[in-house]
């Protein structure tokens, strides 16, 4: 696999799902971009296989295609419109593909599920197959975890646009060359994002993703009420957030200032465990209702990062720079790349070991190294983390991202600071397990693990829970 800039695995977007939302969104609008040159399109039908097609529903697939058709894109289209724009869809059953060619759409007869079936390359598969003077034109497309996709017969090892540095597939590559210059993880990607554009572009990119994150657990903390889907999921950050909120902070506070407001608390472990649960909540809450997250690496598991990273800013260290929260970033992003590079970051291909298990890696490194930690214990650090979540399954009950993929999140967070804490008291020297192992045994684990625990809801939770309620 060519090089992987932060902002491929940091990616802001919509919930609830990378690879059932964001992915076939991408993929539609892949193949938007290459389609004029085959004509004048008459009927457009785009038919789902595998796990996309199992939990397509409840994770909004339907929903991301059609949106990508009317010409939105997830960093931008206006969330509290999507209701309001699918209903129009339903009504005139037409898309305008380009500025001056409109065809008939109708969601419900054009996009198929395919529920027994599955295509070779991916669990989450999709044929966009489009008539052209009366003849059909039909690709595949796989969605392969965290809103990446590829189109059958592309290759991920190809040449790369640009020149890495420092490259690095594997946690020991990475090592050798932070010893090599005494570099941090931070300063060996940051010089790696110079490949791709100024520092100061960098910089501003970075910030955007951490303002998003940041709006998005205010919002998730001030915002009651049941999430969509027809579980009935009362949300819960805000109630536990009004809970740990004290009576001197003022209220009608924007995200800058609630942040500014914490930062100035001494709280007890005990309330410091709720307010990191109550971040990863919040984030996760937002993202079952389709609102505006970062893909971290995965929508799936994005409020693990924020969570944490917010615990950093609120609760370890006085006046954190917007430097230091780059660089944690930073940190975490390429510790995701290792996992996306040597094992999968996809539940449908890994289970949630591939989506929670790594994004708890990934804030365990960069906690690690923000806190002062040297390289190699941010490496323990995320193998420590990883390491206790090998074999974790995903079994969303009826394909929607809220049970148990919300709560999740909040033992992802808690998991990673404990990673972080046990590796900053260790000695790397010592350790028995390096990141590569796990890394390694992630993949092996994946490989034999069961498809009825990779996001088909055909076992765990998905079937064996007391609730049965019909999926919308």
């Amino acid at each position: 696999m060519g090089p992987i800039s932060v902002f491929d695995m940091l990616k802001i977007g919509i919930g609830p799902s990378s690879s059932h939302t964001l992915g076939p969104w991408r993929a539609i609008q892949r193949w938007k971009a290459e389609f004029g040159a085959l004509g004048a399109i008459e009927k457009l039908q785009v038919d789902l296989y595998g796990s996309l097609a199992l939990t397509g529903k409840g994770h909004c697939t339907d929903t991301a295609i059609c949106l990508a058709l009317l010409g939105y894109d997830p960093a931008t289209v206006p969330v509290e419109e999507i209701t309001v724009l699918m209903e129009q869809l339903r009504d005139g059953k037409r898309v305008a593909l380009t500025s001056d060619r409109r065809i008939a759409f109708d969601p419900a007869r054009d996009i198929i599920f395919r529920m027994s079936e599955r295509l070779p390359g991916h669990a989450n598969g999709m044929t966009i197959r489009a008539v052209i003077d009366g003849a059909e034109h039909a690709s595949n497309w796989y969605s392969i975890g965290g809103g990446f996709v590829q189109r059958e017969g592309e290759s991920l090892d190809t040449v790369a646009d640009v020149v890495l540095p420092h490259p690095t597939t594997t946690a020991e590559e990475l090592l050798a060359h932070c010893r090599a210059h005494d570099f941090r993880i931070a300063d060996m990607v940051w010089a790696n994002e110079a490949a791709w554009r100024s520092q100061q572009e960098s910089r501003d990119r970075v910030m955007a993703i951490w303002h998003t994150m940041r709006d998005c657990m205010y919002r998730g903390c001030t915002t009651r009420g049941t999430l969509p889907g027809g579980l009935h999921v009362k949300r819960r950050a805000a109630d536990l957030h009004e809970r740990l909120v004290p009576d001197d902070m003022t209220p009608g506070r924007t995200a800058e200032k609630w942040v500014s407001q914490l930062c100035r608390r001494t709280i007890r472990f005990k309330e410091v465990m709720n307010w990191v649960s109550c971040f990863a909540l919040a984030v996760n809450e937002e993202n079952a209702a389709l609102g505006r997250v970062v893909t971290a690496p995965t929508n799936g598991a994005s409020g693990v990062i924020p969570a944490v990273l917010m615990y950093f800013v609120c609760f370890v260290e006085q006046d954190v720079r917007d430097q230091d929260i780059a660089d944690f970033l930073f940190v975490a992003a390429e510790i995701g790349t290792l996992f996306k590079k040597r094992a999968t970051i996809s539940a449908a291909a890994g289970g949630c070991q591939a989506e929670v298990g790594v994004s708890s890696a990934m804030a365990a490194a960069a906690l690690t190294e923000a806190q002062g930690g040297t390289v190699e214990q941010a490496l323990m650090a995320a193998e420590i983390a990883m390491e206790h979540h090998l074999g974790l399954t995903c079994d969303p009950v009826q394909g929607l991202v809220q049970i148990p993929c919300i709560e999740r999140n909040s033992m992802g967070a808690l998991k990673a600071i404990n990673a972080a804490e046990l590796a900053l008291a260790g000695n790397p020297a010592e350790a028995r397990v390096s990141l590569d192992d796990v890394i390694k045994t992630m993949d092996e684990t994946a490989r034999g693990m069961s498809d009825r625990y990779k996001e088909t809801s055909e076992g765990g939770l998905a079937v064996n829970i007391s609730v049965r309620v019909p999926e919308c």
